[in-house]
């Protein structure tokens, strides 16, 4: 009987384990089929990114659970003089589901942190709270992911957000393709 109870406990566990990775890497993400939004916040307001080959992911769970990789067509020492964006110094890429394999959240950061790519804000409040980041390097490749901004790092720990935050009420999210 004792044997009995230990292998249904392995098994429990086993399963439970299978369970967890399963919803953490595969269920609740998919490849988005459609347009992806691609821009560059600029003080004028959003300018469309050149960009093709895009791989991009999105998990129904979370508007932070966005990640894509392309190829863009920017002039590297444009940005900032010819066009005025809004650099994202502490920007930090997050990792995706291993099998989105072209995009390396600690490559991309270690190419921000030694000045071989740079970041920028591309579409503030994608979702409530939420900016979208692109990081670009001369090589042509970019990637983007979501981050939280100081709206939804205030309205997730419980201060009051102020008026400098939409409206959440009338607030309406960016909607990509399909997944």
């Amino acid at each position: 009987m004792g044997k009995f109870a230990v292998l249904l406990i392995l098994l429990s566990t086993l399963i439970g384990g299978v369970a967890i990775w399963y919803t953490q890497t595969r269920a609740f993400w998919s490849e988005i089929d459609g347009p992806v939004t691609l821009t560059l916040a600029t003080e004028d307001g959003l300018t469309t990114l050149p960009a093709q080959d895009v791989r991009a992911i999105a998990s129904t769970s979370s508007p932070l659970g966005f990640r894509a990789c392309f190829q863009h067509l920017v002039q590297m020492d444009a940005l900032g003089s010819d066009l005025p964006v809004t650099p994202m110094p502490d920007a930090a890429p997050t990792i995706p589901p291993d099998w989105f394999d072209c995009f390396d959240a600690p490559a991309i950061g270690a190419l921000l942190a030694g000045g071989d790519a740079r970041a920028f804000l591309a579409y503030p409040n994608v979702a409530y709270g939420v900016d979208r980041i692109v990081a670009l390097a001369p090589d042509g490749r970019g990637w983007a992911w979501h981050e939280l901004n100081d709206c939804g790092r205030k309205a997730y720990d419980g201060t009051p957000v102020g008026q400098a935050c939409p409206d959440r009420a009338t607030f309406t999210p960016l909607i990509e393709g399909s997944l």
